[in-house]
């Protein structure tokens, strides 16, 4: 596990650190999964040292977070960002401290952090520093604040939102009395940016027990104050690798409000159009697909729409490869395969452009996807004289 190219560059800084007369261990997320046998490819460095020192000892830096203390150091292996240790200042917004300050201590950098599994240092030699029993948390499956969890979530709100994350991604339960701070503190989540809390939404859909935190979304209050209704038991048995997917189900179960709602968190054009596409699809499938559906939706929409049929139990033929062969037994896969253009049909008819146009060219593109017509210029020539031209 820590023998991969982003490990060997921490440990050479670290080393570099440690020759320079300062301390420097592997600290958050990489050892959290490291305990826990998840692969790791994000592995950051905390350090004594100030920044202005950490820049001196290292000959290429980048100074992406030098406010908060972190340095992007540069070496052969992989780029590693190196944050000095530090406390935080007094919280006024629920989001970020006023004021930052360095210290040389491990202890009161640890002491700051989230979550007992978060708050776990690693040495250069493998041993770990831990004050907070995050080990033992993590072998128990178990999610507790650092220190008191009511001043956790007072600092950072969406300290909240990332417990019910961890509860899907990790499948672990929340520590009772961190639960019961997210209770009494969850309207505090209107304190975070949309951006910010759709980023850990993101993470939540793929994790691999979704209900997990879904269902701890709706205990521990959060919910209410979220954008959309979240509906746990909805979710049972759901399971993805791709965030929009999750957005697209999500979707799925807020009924005809869906657009209202996703606006609110702000996805791209790309991640509605995907699943306005998915949404269409499923809505198709209930009738039966046609050659016009395998032609207008991917196959990516396609198979979202069939797994979102399964999941609510809705009797359906079609299977993934079903799917797969329909399309590929379609005469033509996109509109750029016709021969034939709106110049040519206005040539044909000695028309000006005009709505009837758009018309035929649907009508056009749906003969040929139905195998009515061959995509040949003088099928479709004869055919556009026999069924267009000739109506008027």
């Amino acid at each position: 596990m820590q023998n991969n190219k982003e490990w060997q560059a921490a440990f050479t800084v670290i080393k570099q650190l440690e020759n320079a007369g300062y301390e420097a261990v592997v600290v958050g997320g990489a050892v959290r999964d490291a305990l826990l046998g998840r692969a790791v490819h994000d592995v950051d460095v905390a350090t004594s040292a100030m920044p202005s020192e950490v820049k001196e000892i290292f000959a290429h830096t980048v100074d992406i977070g030098i406010q908060h203390g972190t340095v992007l150091v540069i070496v052969p292996e992989s780029p590693v960002e190196v944050t000095t240790y530090r406390t935080d200042g007094e919280y006024t917004d629920h989001r970020r401290p006023e004021v930052v300050q360095f210290v040389r201590s491990l202890a009161e950098d640890l002491r700051r952090r989230d979550f007992t599994m978060n708050a776990i240092a690693m040495r250069r030699d493998g041993s770990l520093v831990d004050y907070y029993g995050g080990r033992e948390d993590i072998e128990a499956c178990v999610i507790r604040a650092v220190g008191e969890a009511q001043a956790r979530f007072a600092e950072d709100a969406l300290r909240m939102l990332r417990a019910a994350r961890f509860a899907a991604q990790l499948s672990f339960t929340i520590e009772p009395a961190t639960k019961q701070a997210m209770h009494e503190q969850a309207a505090d989540i209107e304190w975070i940016a949309i951006e910010r809390v759709k980023a850990e939404l993101d993470k939540l859909w793929v994790g691999k027990a979704v209900y997990n935190g879904l269902l701890t979304l709706v205990e521990s209050g959060l919910a209410t104050y979220l954008p959309g209704k979240f509906e746990a038991e909805q979710w049972q048995g759901f399971s993805t690798k791709d965030a929009q997917i999750g957005w697209a189900y999500f979707a799925w179960l807020q009924g005809e409000n869906w657009p209202e709602v996703l606006r609110s968190y702000r996805l791209s054009n790309k991640e509605t159009s995907f699943i306005k596409a998915v949404l269409a699809a499923f809505e198709a499938l209930q009738m039966g697909w046609t050659k016009m559906d395998y032609f207008t939706y991917s196959e990516a929409a396609l198979v979202t729409a069939l797994d979102f049929s399964k999941l609510q139990k809705l009797q359906v033929e079609v299977t993934q490869d079903g799917i797969r062969e329909a399309q590929a037994r379609l005469p033509i896969r996109t509109r750029n395969e016709l021969v034939v253009n709106g110049l040519d049909l206005q040539n044909w008819s000695g028309q000006k452009r005009g709505p009837w146009l758009k018309e035929a060219l649907q009508e056009m593109l749906e003969a040929v996807v139905a195998g009515e017509v061959e995509n040949e210029r003088q099928h479709i020539k004869d055919w556009f004289e026999l069924q267009i031209f000739h109506k008027g």
